[in-house]
């Protein structure tokens, strides 16, 4: 008879079969029954609805919703691709959150079918799915995003209702920016009456952003076609954030939007910058008074994989969730070795920009420095391997219990290009630091330590106009987590604006 962890062995090594495959999403048929029973019980499956099911962390706890949120989409496509095929289209709201490719998991997500009732299906964490039958809005050209059929970028921008353009400000421009010739939104103008006021609506989004000729261009050619178009601007938001941005990249034009939008908001919430301190050597020793208030904090939360080495490590040893307290206090003390190490680097880059170094510059060269420095103690332990320096995540991270998802692995070069170049542009060091740091965990651009590395940008760039070394405090944890996920989900970043000044000056 087989003993408990060969059983589990046995049942991981299946999933790891699936997981890839499936991207993280397992029906109750693709498992031995045996082997989805101790997945489950073992908290390596966690139950969406009866026959579905998604890999999730053992760790994590009764009603944590990093795993559901970790494998929203992937569950959708699945859901709906096992039930309709490719017979259904996701709406004009959905497809533009796709093709924009925003981190945020919407609360309802409506799908438009060939055939079938209308029906709600409830998800976990207040999710949902509407599924409505609707033949003849289901565009013939449907392309793929993420395994899901929906409205061609196009067609999405043609459909877009006036609240959406308000509702979904940064989407839109996003979208619109996409768009490189005209003559994309004309072919689907151009087939009937009921487009009209899109084209209206479309020439003077188009015009609001810069993109004159294109939007005469729109205006021209509906006129020549006896359509009686009435240009008006859908955006409700005082300026562009993008303008006609040369940028292709969604996620770097995200970046760009989201610190145009946002910059007015810091300055208006953040109080002025005393100016870059007189003393280095004054400054540098106030750094130095806070390294133990400081090294406390590390809120960095990673996503689970099954991976080879985990299933080696159970076939040997068996399975104990609760790591062994020896275990935990070495890692411990690797931590704040590591901390230690970083920190000294930081130092360093601070008294570069003390000595007047562009504040942006010295991070994007110091940054992958500091990142070595706080890792290379748990490397030479053996707990990490070399290769894990080496820069860049290679895979998915999450935010545990965040309706956020971090960049995929193929954006992060682009939008990290972008990042530094922010900061070496912008003149105010407020703005540096508040929009530099949030920016940097919505990035989460590495495998782990993304909220120190993130909060040691944020003091990098205080430094830069003479702020104070500012500590972060655990007690106000859930304070600062919700600040950043105002930012990040509902697009508000006054409360983490407000949240920094307040820790800086100890309130």
């Amino acid at each position: 008879m087989a003993r408990p962890n060969e059983k589990l062995t046995e049942a991981l090594r299946a999933l790891k079969r699936l997981q890839a495959k499936h991207n993280g999403v397992i029906e109750s048929g693709d498992l031995k029954d045996a082997h989805r029973v101790i997945l489950v019980d073992e908290g390596f499956l966690r139950q969406v609805m009866k026959g579905w099911y998604v890999c999730s962390n053992p760790r994590d706890r009764e009603g944590d919703s990093t795993a559901w949120y970790a494998s929203f989409w992937s569950f959708v496509s699945g859901y709906l691709r096992k039930r309709f095929g490719k017979r259904y289209c996701l709406n004009v709201d959905a497809s533009l959150l796709l093709h924009t490719q925003s981190t945020i998991i919407p609360k309802q997500v409506t799908v438009i079918t060939k055939e079938s009732g209308t029906s709600v299906l409830n998800l976990p964490h207040d999710n949902s799915l509407l599924i409505y039958p609707d033949e003849k809005n289901i565009p013939r050209n449907r392309v793929e995003v993420k395994g899901l059929q929906v409205l061609s970028l196009p067609e999405t921008l043609c459909r877009l209702s006036p609240q959406a353009f308000k509702n979904n400000h940064r989407e839109a421009e996003i979208a619109l920016n996409m768009i490189r010739d005209p003559g994309e939104l004309l072919a689907v103008l151009l087939t009937g009456d009921g487009m009209v006021a899109a084209a209206g609506r479309l020439a003077g989004a188009l015009r609001f952003v810069g993109r004159t000729e294109d939007a005469d261009r729109i205006v021209h050619t509906m006129k020549l076609s006896k359509y009686d178009i009435r240009e008006s601007n859908p955006f409700f938001i005082p300026a562009p954030t993008l303008g006609n941005s040369r940028e292709r990249s969604p996620y770097a034009m995200r970046l760009l939007s989201m610190w145009a939008g946002w910059r007015e908001d810091v300055l208006a919430n953040f109080p002025a910058a005393p100016g870059l301190s007189k003393s280095a050597e004054t400054y540098l020793a106030n750094v130095d008074e806070r390294y133990v208030a400081d090294a406390y904090n590390s809120l960095s939360i990673e996503g689970y994989q099954v991976t080879d080495e985990l299933i080696e490590r159970v076939a040997k040893q068996g399975w104990n969730p609760e790591a062994d307290e020896q275990d935990k206090k070495d890692r411990d003390v690797l931590a704040a070795r590591g901390y230690h190490q970083a920190f000294q680097a930081v130092r360093t880059s601070i008294a570069g920009i003390l000595a007047g170094e562009n504040p942006g510059k010295v991070v994007r060269g110091a940054h992958h420095r500091w990142y070595g420095e706080l890792f290379t103690p748990s490397v030479t332990a053996g707990i990490l391997e070399p290769h894990q320096l080496a820069g860049y995540r290679s895979g998915p991270v999450y935010i545990r219990n965040s309706m956020h998802t971090p960049l995929p692995r193929e954006a992060l070069i682009d939008a990290m290009e972008t990042l530094f170049n922010l900061l070496e542009q912008e003149p105010e060091p407020a703005v540096r630091a508040v929009l530099g740091h949030h920016l940097f965990v919505f990035i989460h651009p590495y495998c782990d330590g993304n909220g120190r590395l993130g909060r040691f940008l944020l003091n990098t760039m205080l430094a830069s106009g003479g702020y104070p070394w500012t500590v972060i405090r655990v007690k106000r944890r859930d304070t600062y987590m919700d600040a950043l996920e105002r930012a990040s989900v509902d697009g508000d970043i006054i409360p983490f604006t407000r949240f920094v000044a307040e820790e800086m000056n100890g309130l």
